[in-house]
C-alpha cells in the first residue's frame, strides 16, 4: 500500500472516530465528566508514580511498559476496527488465511520471552470459600527438622507438650546428613547466651523452641564426641533417649507423672491386676547403683559385647524405677548435723558478688575473735570443713606439694589460706556421710539388724549384754581362735565405754583360763589402720604355744619398726604394758596411750597392755588383717596361700561353732546372765 494511501485512510480514521467521541459526548454529558475526572486522576497518579520511580526503572519496567504498548495497540486496532463496521457498510468478510502481519510484529523478541495474555475465568464465590482454608494449611515437609510444627499441626496443646516424658522417638540417628546443622545450631545457642549474657535456657528456648529438642542435641554432641575419642569400633546409641531433659526435670522438682488408666468396672480390674510373686522385696535403687550399671553398658558396648542389648535394658528398667521413686527424707542425728547450726558462724562472711549470691558462697571472716575461732574449733572437730580436713583438701589439690620445710615455708601463705564451704555444701557433705554410714551398716556382716531383727552374719558363739563372742574367719592360722566383738557398731575400741570394756576383758580372762588350761598361751590384738572405712570393731583372739608366746613381742617390735620410714611424727612403738606396770595406769593404760581418731595397731600379751603403733602412712600398710597374719603365721609357719587367703562369713551353720561350744561350755561366763535372767 503507498504511502499516501496509508496517510489518507489514517486520517479519515481519525475524523470518523472524533465524530463519534462528540457525539456520545453530547448523549451522555454527566458520565463523560466523571469518567473524565477519573481518568485525570489516574492519569496524574500514574505520572507521579513514574517520576518517583523514574530512576530506579529496571529491565523488567521496561519489559511490562513494551507489553502494555502492544495490548494498548491491539486495543487499538480492535476498536478501529469496531467504528469502521459502524460507519462503512460491511463489506465481505476477508478471509483468514490472506491476512498478514507486518513484518515489526512477525519479529522475533529480544529476550525471548513471548507474551500471551489471556483472560482469566473468574472461579466461583463458593469455591473460593471452600478453598480458603487449604491456603492458608500448615503444609510440613516429610524431612522437617522443627518436630514441634507437627504437634501444632495435630492441635495439641503447649502445655501438653511441655508434660510429655523424656523418653520419645524421633526421626533422625546421630551422624546423619543433619547432624552439621543441628551443631551448628546448638553452637549458635552457647555462642548467643556467651554474648549477652542470658542463661543458655532461655537462647534454647528462641532457638529449639523447647528444651527437651535443646537436650537432644546436647546428647548427640556427647555421642559424636566419644565416637571421635575412641575411633570407629565404638559402639554407642544412635538416637537420643532423654537422660538429660529428664536429669533437667529432676533438678527442677518435676516428676515424672502417673496417670490413672480409664475407669474401668471392678472385675475388670481384678482381672488385670497382677499376681504379685509371694516373698518379692523390690531392692531401693540410688543413684551408685546407678552410675555401676551405666559403666558396665559403656564398658560392654565399647567391647561389642552380645550382652550390651541385655545391659541396656537392665539400665533402662532401673533407670525407670529410680526416677519413679519418691524422694527419701532423711533426718541427721544431733552428731551429724552438728555442722548445720543455725547460730550465726562469725568466722565466715557471705561473698558479696552476683556468682557468690547465686551459689551461697563464703569467705573467711579475717575479724574474728578468740571466742569465735574456739566455737568454730569445737564444732568442727573431726567433721567436714574442720582444720584438719580443710588442710588436707588444699594439699590435695595442690599438685606441686612437696612435703618438706621448704615448700611448707616458702607457701605459708597458701597452706594457711582457709577455705570455707557454704552451708549448701556443708549439708550435701553431711548427708553423703550419712548416707555412706547407712550402707556400710547395712552390709555389716557383725552387726545385729534391729529393723530386719536379722543376726550378724558371723556365727554367734556366746552372747553377752553389750558383747558377744564369734569365730573368725577361715583359713584359721591357729585353731579355736575367737574375736570378741561389740554389738554396736564402733569404728575401733577406744569408742566403747566402761560397759562393754568391762565385758570385753570378761572375755579375755575367760579365753585366757581355756587356753591355759589347754596349754596354750594366747594373744589379742586389734587392726584399726583404716578408721574412715567405719569398720566393726573386733578383737581378735590367737592361741600360740608358750614358746611362741615368750617371743612374740619381738617379733611385733621388728614388723613395727620396718613397716614404715624410719622418720615418722609418732614413736614407733607405744609400750601400753610398760605404762600399765610402771606408769601406774594399770587397765586404763591402752584408753590412755592411743587416740580414737588416729589409725592405729595395738596387740595384747597381757590383759593390761603390750605395744601399739601409729599407721601413718596408709598407703603402704598392708590391706586387711595381712599385717598380724603374715606376723602370726610366719611364727606357725603357716604356708604362704593360707597367710595371704582372707576369708569372709556365710550365713549359716559354720561346723566349727558345736565343737568351740564344748569346750568353751566350761569358761563361758555368760552362763551366769542367762541363769539369773531364767531364775
Amino acid at each position: 500500500m503507498p504511502l499516501e494511501d496509508f496517510e489518507r485512510e489514517l486520517a479519515e480514521q481519525k475524523e470518523v472516530e472524533r465524530r463519534r467521541e462528540r457525539r456520545k459526548e453530547h448523549e451522555k454529558p454527566e458520565h463523560r465528566h466523571r469518567h473524565h475526572h477519573r481518568s485525570s486522576r489516574h492519569h496524574d497518579s500514574h505520572y507521579d508514580d513514574e517520576d518517583g520511580h523514574r530512576p530506579k526503572r529496571s529491565k523488567r519496567s521496561r519489559d511490562d511498559e513494551e507489553s502494555e504498548s502492544r495490548h494498548r495497540h491491539r486495543h487499538h486496532r480492535r476498536r478501529r476496527g469496531e467504528e469502521d463496521g459502524e460507519e462503512e457498510a460491511p463489506s465481505k468478510k476477508p478471509d483468514l488465511g490472506d491476512l498478514k502481519r507486518d513484518s515489526w510484529m512477525e519479529a522475533p523478541s529480544a529476550l525471548d520471552v513471548d507474551y500471551v495474555q489471556r483472560k482469566r475465568p473468574e472461579s466461583p464465590p463458593s469455591l473460593k470459600a471452600n478453598t480458603l482454608g487449604a491456603d492458608f494449611e500448615l503444609k510440613i515437609h516429610e524431612k522437617e527438622l522443627n518436630h514441634h510444627l507437627r504437634d501444632i499441626k495435630n492441635g495439641r496443646a503447649v502445655d501438653e507438650l511441655e508434660s510429655q516424658s523424656a523418653a520419645h522417638e524421633v526421626d533422625y540417628t546421630f551422624g546423619d546428613a543433619g547432624s552439621p546443622w543441628r551443631m551448628t545450631k546448638l553452637k549458635a545457642v552457647y555462642r548467643q547466651a556467651k554474648e549477652s549474657g542470658q542463661k543458655v535456657e532461655d537462647v534454647a528456648l528462641e532457638r529449639f523452641d523447647s528444651l527437651r529438642e535443646f537436650d537432644d542435641a546436647r546428647e548427640e554432641e556427647i555421642e559424636l564426641d566419644r565416637r571421635k575419642t575412641y575411633g570407629k569400633d565404638y559402639v554407642g546409641k544412635d538416637k537420643p533417649n532423654g537422660d538429660l531433659f529428664q536429669e533437667r526435670k529432676l533438678d527442677a522438682g518435676i516428676r515424672r507423672p502417673h496417670p490413672r488408666d480409664k475407669e474401668t468396672s471392678p472385675d475388670e480390674v481384678l482381672e488385670q491386676m497382677p499376681v504379685p510373686a509371694a516373698n518379692t522385696i523390690t531392692p531401693r535403687i540410688d543413684q551408685t547403683a546407678l552410675n555401676k550399671l551405666k559403666a558396665q553398658l559403656m564398658r560392654a558396648q565399647m567391647r561389642k559385647d552380645p550382652k550390651a542389648a541385655d545391659l541396656e535394658k537392665e539400665f533402662n528398667d532401673a533407670l525407670v524405677a529410680f526416677q519413679s521413686q519418691d524422694p527419701a527424707i532423711i533426718t541427721l542425728s544431733a552428731m551429724d548435723n552438728r555442722m548445720l547450726s543455725s547460730a550465726p558462724r562469725n568466722e565466715v562472711k557471705a561473698v558479696q558478688n552476683r556468682r557468690g549470691a547465686e551459689r551461697g558462697q563464703v569467705e573467711e571472716n579475717e575479724d574474728m575473735s578468740i571466742d569465735d575461732m574456739v566455737r568454730e574449733e569445737r564444732r568442727t572437730r573431726g567433721q567436714a570443713g574442720g582444720d584438719g580436713l580443710r588442710l588436707a583438701e588444699r594439699i590435695a589439690k595442690d599438685a606441686k606439694f612437696d612435703n618438706d620445710l621448704d615448700y611448707m615455708d616458702e607457701n605459708a601463705t597458701k597452706l594457711a589460706k582457709r577455705v570455707h564451704r557454704s552451708d549448701m555444701d556443708l549439708r550435701n557433705v553431711a548427708i553423703g556421710e550419712y548416707q555412706k554410714l547407712n550402707k556400710i551398716l547395712e552390709n555389716c556382716p557383725l552387726c545385729h539388724h534391729e529393723d530386719t531383727d536379722t543376726p550378724p552374719i558371723a556365727p554367734v558363739v556366746s552372747l553377752a549384754t553389750r558383747t558377744y563372742l564369734t569365730l573368725p574367719t577361715e583359713p584359721e592360722l591357729s585353731a579355736q581362735s575367737a574375736m570378741i566383738v561389740p554389738i554396736q557398731h564402733r569404728t575401733n575400741l577406744l569408742e566403747c565405754d566402761d560397759d562393754e570394756w568391762e565385758e570385753i576383758r570378761n572375755f579375755m580372762k575367760s579365753l585366757t583360763r581355756l587356753y591355759h588350761d589347754q596349754g596354750r598361751d594366747v594373744i589379742f590384738y586389734e587392726n584399726a589402720a583404716f578408721p574412715h572405712h567405719k569398720p566393726h570393731a573386733a578383737l581378735a583372739v590367737v592361741p600360740l604355744p608358750y614358746s611362741l608366746g615368750e617371743t612374740a613381742p619381738a617379733f611385733f617390735k621388728e614388723a613395727f619398726l620396718s613397716t614404715e620410714d624410719e622418720w615418722s611424727q609418732h614413736k614407733k612403738i607405744i609400750d601400753t604394758l610398760a605404762k600399765s606396770k610402771s606408769g601406774g595406769l594399770g587397765k586404763l593404760a591402752f584408753r590412755r596411750s592411743l587416740v580414737k581418731e588416729a589409725p592405729y595397731f595395738h596387740v595384747w600379751f597381757e590383759m593390761d597392755g603390750g605395744i601399739g603403733h601409729i599407721v601413718e602412712d596408709q598407703e603402704r600398710w598392708p590391706r586387711g588383717d595381712l599385717f598380724a597374719r603374715e606376723i602370726i603365721g610366719g611364727m606357725l609357719g603357716a604356708e604362704p596361700d593360707v597367710i595371704k587367703r582372707q576369708g569372709r562369713w556365710h550365713r549359716g551353720t559354720d561346723k566349727r561353732v558345736d565343737g568351740f561350744r564344748k569346750v568353751w561350755r566350761k569358761f563361758d561366763w555368760t552362763r551366769i546372765l542367762t541363769e539369773e535372767g531364767g531364775a
